[in-house]
């Protein structure tokens, strides 16, 4: 197997984005008043986003209907992709675990100043 794409290139990823009280901006496009994600601690964010990745890699729920529907990012509406990245363009603790996966892997939760995620790489 090929890693030349690994360790210089640009890699792609989706992911599902759960806001908490200690995420940096408390507004999404499903909770625009934020109402939500004020009341919403980092442990139940977690929690929702680890009962979400047991039903996808159970095979229960696609990652994408997933991240369209419950995702607080603006990507949802892409079923949570953000398109190619390379170094350098997301918050370390995203691009690390996003550069770690294997294509088509699901991270374990990855904390961010936007909230917690789950990330899938794409490519």
């Amino acid at each position: 197997m090929s890693s030349s794409n690994r360790h210089s290139g640009e890699v792609r990823a989706s992911h599902i984005l759960i806001k908490h009280e200690g995420s940096r901006r408390k507004a999404s496009w499903k909770d625009p008043e934020g109402y939500v994600i004020k009341n919403t601690t980092r442990e139940s964010a977690v929690a929702q986003l680890k009962a979400m990745k047991e039903d996808i890699v159970s095979g229960k729920a696609i990652f994408e209907d997933i991240a369209s529907r419950y995702s607080d990012c603006s990507s949802a509406k892409r079923g949570g992709d953000l398109g190619s990245f390379g170094r350098g363009q997301m918050q370390k603790a995203f691009e690390d675990a996003t550069y770690a996966l294997k294509v088509g892997e699901i991270s374990d939760i990855v904390e961010t100043d936007s909230g917690s995620h789950i990330i899938k790489r794409t490519n």
